[in-house]
């Protein structure tokens, strides 16, 4: 009796340990779990910038067809202070603030002129290149100032300042008033003999003159034009991309980099061109 109750508990024993054995394997085979998968990293967002690529020295399209200029310059220095990408997309001028409104371009640079009824639909940044108003004629011409064009054949780029100050003078329906796609056409135009004169932003017209002295022009100011400012659009109400363009702006006036690209352009100092430099802590249409 004793030997068989013995050697149940001693069966019962061996049950008990092989039961805690199996089960001890069982949780170390035991498959462990896959680590989670770390979330993607979210691209950093680049903002395309529209210009139209034709109004030399602040952009233009080079050889390879890479758009260049001083404008492009700027904007890519004040991005890159900022922290922010930009690409930049060639947009013809007459679409340009449409595209903006949109959401097809984040900002807009092309020699835009900081105007009243432009802020009404978009928002600015602060100056970053003072102009103003030239008239450009063939040598021999006897235009001495802009109300001498009253009666004269004058050429525009469509919607600019420039043509609204002669649609002013002459009227807007006036037609002596040649509008063109842009200034170069423009002074092609002039050179050819098809017009008496052309009235643009000075730093166009003065690049234009400098780079084609075999066209025989010569430059007339007026101190009937007003000084204007460029700006860089954004769409209205983008307050927190507008910030971060003028921290760009205010950084690159501040470590010399705007002085440098000027030079670099205008061969001068900026207010060399036509009116002293923009503040940098200032509040742009061609």
């Amino acid at each position: 009796m004793t030997n068989t109750f013995s050697r149940r508990r001693h069966l019962l024993a061996v049950a008990l340990l092989s039961g805690l054995a199996l089960i001890a394997c069982s949780k170390k085979e035991a498959p462990t779990a896959a680590p989670a998968a770390s979330a993607p990293a979210t691209a950093s967002r680049v903002y395309a910038v529209g210009t139209d690529a034709a109004y030399a020295p602040f952009e233009s399209q080079n050889e390879k067809g890479e758009i260049v200029g001083f404008d492009i310059d700027v904007v890519r220095a004040a991005a890159s202070k900022a922290g922010i990408e930009v690409k930049f997309v060639n947009t013809p001028w007459e679409g340009i603030f449409n595209a903006l409104n949109q959401g097809d371009r984040d900002i807009l640079v092309s020699a835009i002129t900081i105007t009243d009824a432009r802020k009404q639909t978009m928002d600015f940044s602060s100056p970053y290149f003072d102009a103003v108003q030239l008239i450009a004629v063939k040598t021999d011409s006897k235009v001495a100032k802009f109300d001498d064009l009253k009666t004269l054949k004058v050429g525009v780029q469509t919607g600019t300042t420039g043509d609204e100050a002669v649609s002013k003078l002459q009227g807007k329906n006036s037609p002596n008033i040649k509008r063109f796609e842009s200034t170069p056409l423009a002074l092609k135009e002039l050179e050819s003999g098809g017009i008496d004169a052309v009235v643009a932003d000075n730093g166009v017209v003065i690049n234009y003159v400098a780079n084609n002295v075999g066209s025989k022009f010569k430059t007339v100011s007026d101190n009937s034009f007003a000084p204007e400012q460029y700006g860089l659009a954004v769409k209205k109400g983008n307050t927190e991309l507008l910030a971060k363009l003028n921290q760009g702006l205010a950084g690159i006036k501040a470590d010399g980099t705007y002085d440098t690209l000027f030079k670099k352009y205008f061969g001068t100092s900026a207010g060399a061109v036509g009116v002293k430099a923009a503040p940098a802590a200032s509040a742009g249409i061609k």
